[in-house]
């Protein structure tokens, strides 16, 4: 056995390694061993929580999140809307659609957020604390890291959480979850490993960024391996059966494509843990689904559903002007969101060999014309989104300077000369008084004509060999009429400029399937916004699964975006990471994948008034389904009045 074959057996079973050892030189090579223990010991860091560079604002000793009220009542159901369909309750599956927050009942090592998909906590970013872990150690390297998990967690259905069931969920998530995930998984983490039955060990791999690997493994739901034995059933297809999980929520009911229920657990086992005081106070969730969004917001004036996060800006704008709402039933509120937009918009399939030209794209995205969209169709309510970090200090703003150009000048010939000397990318302003904005359609054709897409005699553009610049653009019938309306206004300017452009309303589940298989040349999709690195950013944006991964729908694939992201991964300091996101932020704009549309910079809810929340709203999250609470006089007093059922 090697010294560091020694060295990782003593670390784990000192006497097992001492066994191995024979003779006086043995012994001293012991003693030196042990000694070395001692200090690799002495470096360890033990926490009751995680995050990269080791500060955490809460201490082990905390009585609950700041923000919560830990007095909030509890009781009372929480119920709102879907739109659609569902045909499982397995979220992991890779077929079907799952139902709405079918994930919520699973927990893992660490608390990641709220199991209805809030964040946990919302006043800190990048923070998180043990849940089924007790607590974790792992060396300055981080190249390993071992979770002791809590003895008293326990399933719903009454069965202790093992470190055997973290690593077989570990297991099943390679071999049966969805490749854009378990290859990622597969060359970062190369074992997990059940120390014993509460203790749990992950190794990375060497030479590799240390970067979302504790926090990866930390956030892993766990599931129970005698479930999945006993029953057979596989993580990748779509099933009604759920396996038990081990949160504060089970599912009660559902009726397939009409409503799903969870309930509180009277017997979850980690109702007295810091974190969950004051937070899942809601006796009932439940999910009423309708057909479209029109369907659904009818059922809400009169109370078949009570809590409505508003999303259609004629909506919140006109259409609250029923009796329940003049007569104080219904409540309306907005919440600032402090977190970036999510960098939603009309992505582009790359993978279609007519957008691959970026001369293309760039015509295409001046078709859409926000200014006239916004006071038309949403009540100049709207902010015109255009950055991955917006309104945050990664946002890329001007030419590179300072640090951002010396980042880019040392790629070489990886950074395309225009990128040194441009300003960071912002789509161009257009007419708010007509739709076609004549400025930008006639920049748009010549850009066309550019790139070989000519006007002929019946008006349509082809190339040389004939073939019509098409694009297809399918979209949910599910979703809101303002929404049909925004993509019909943009494709209708694209056949201004002699695009062939075909709006597809389709069903929900044929719309989902066609998003998995990339089968459009345009989609109304979106990409995360980011305040901090992690291999997650490969994901989404990188070249290693951008030929499937459903997280990167454009199929982007740039080794400047790789570069770039392995640089901030890398990352010695808070600086240099932040220097190089501020340099990914810039690319991404200038990779023109996706024509960005708008943000609010508000979310805006409107609810029957049996709904309480602290008077503080934390940065990250509004905590709709997390720590806000039930009113059950107020709702006693509408009941009586004939307001509520």
């Amino acid at each position: 056995m090697t010294r560091p074959a020694i060295a990782r057996t003593l670390t784990r079973d000192p006497a097992a390694a001492l066994r191995l050892l024979a003779g006086g030189t043995a012994l001293a090579l012991a003693g030196l061993l042990v000694a070395g223990q001692a200090r690799a010991q002495a470096d360890l860091i033990q926490a009751h929580g995680y995050s990269y560079y080791g500060d955490l604002s809460y201490p082990a000793d905390f009585n609950h999140f700041s923000y919560v009220n830990p007095d909030a009542p509890v009781g009372g159901e929480y119920s709102e809307f879907a739109s659609g369909t569902f045909d499982s309750m397995n979220p992991y599956s890779r077929r079907g659609r799952a139902g709405r927050y079918s994930w919520a009942i699973y927990e893992s090592l660490l608390e990641t957020g709220g199991p209805f998909g809030d964040s946990a906590p919302a006043d800190v970013y990048g923070e998180y604390y043990c849940m089924l872990c007790e607590s974790l150690e792992y060396p300055p390297t981080k190249d390993w890291v071992i979770f002791h998990l809590r003895p008293e967690a326990r399933f719903s259905d009454g069965t202790p959480v093992t470190a055997a069931d973290v690593v077989f969920t570990h297991n099943l998530f390679l071999e049966q979850g969805l490749p854009s995930y378990s290859e990622a998984v597969r060359q970062r983490i190369t074992s997990a490993e059940a120390l014993d039955e509460h203790t749990v060990r992950f190794d990375f791999a060497p030479d590799i960024s240390r970067r979302s690997l504790i926090d990866q493994v930390g956030a892993t739901p766990v599931f129970s391996q005698a479930w999945f034995e006993e029953t057979g059933a596989r993580l990748d297809e779509p099933r009604f059966e759920t396996s038990p999980g081990s949160g504060p929520y089970v599912l009660d009911s559902y009726e397939v494509n009409r409503r799903i229920t969870y309930r509180r657990n009277p017997d979850y086992w980690g109702w007295d843990l810091p974190q969950n005081q004051g937070r899942h106070n809601f006796e009932t969730i439940r999910v009423e689904y309708f057909s479209d969004d029109a369907v659904a917001f009818e059922a809400f004036k009169t109370g078949e559903y009570t809590f409505r996060a508003e999303g259609n800006s004629r909506q919140w704008s006109i259409g609250y002007d029923f009796p329940a709402v003049t007569n104080g039933w219904v409540v309306r509120e907005e919440i600032p969101d402090g977190n970036p937009p999510t960098p939603t918009g009309f992505v582009f399939n790359l993978a279609r060999p007519a957008l691959q030209d970026m001369r293309v794209r760039d015509a295409i995205t001046m078709a859409y014309n926000f200014e006239w969209t916004n006071q038309q169709l949403q009540y100049g309510l709207m902010g015109r989104r255009y950055s991955f970090s917006q309104g945050t200090d990664l946002e890329a703003t001007g030419v590179p300077e300072g640090a951002e150009l010396a980042l880019l000048e040392s790629l070489g010939d990886l950074v395309p000369a225009d990128l040194l000397t441009e300003t960071a990318y912002v789509p161009p302003e257009s007419s708010a008084d007509n739709l076609q904005d004549r400025r930008n359609l006639r920049r748009a054709n010549r850009l066309l004509e550019e790139a070989g897409w000519v006007v002929g005699d019946d008006g349509l553009r082809r190339n040389e060999a004939g073939e019509q610049l098409t694009i297809e653009f399918p979209y949910a019938s599910s979703g809101s009429a303002t929404a049909e309306a925004i993509i019909e206004s943009f494709l209708d300017n694209l056949r201004a400029m002699g695009i062939n452009a075909i709006g597809q309303r389709i069903d929900p589940a044929q719309y989902t399937e066609r998003e998995r298989n990339r089968d459009y040349d345009m989609i109304l999709d979106g990409y995360v916004a980011f305040l901090d690195t992690g291999t997650g950013l490969h994901q989404r944006f990188g070249s290693e699964a951008a030929s499937y991964s459903l997280f990167n729908p454009a199929g982007l694939a740039s080794p400047l975006v790789d570069r770039i992201i392995d640089i901030s991964l890398m990352a010695e300091s808070p600086e240099e990471r932040d220097t190089a996101l501020r340099v990914l932020d810039r690319v991404l704009r200038y990779e023109r994948f996706m024509v960005p549309l708008w943000y609010s910079p508000n979310q805006w809810f409107a609810y029957w008034d049996v709904y309480r929340h602290p008077e503080e709203i934390p940065q990250f999250s509004a905590g709709t389904m997390d720590w806000w609470w039930y009113d059950a006089d107020r709702a006693a007093e509408l009941r009586s009045t004939g307001a509520l059922r």
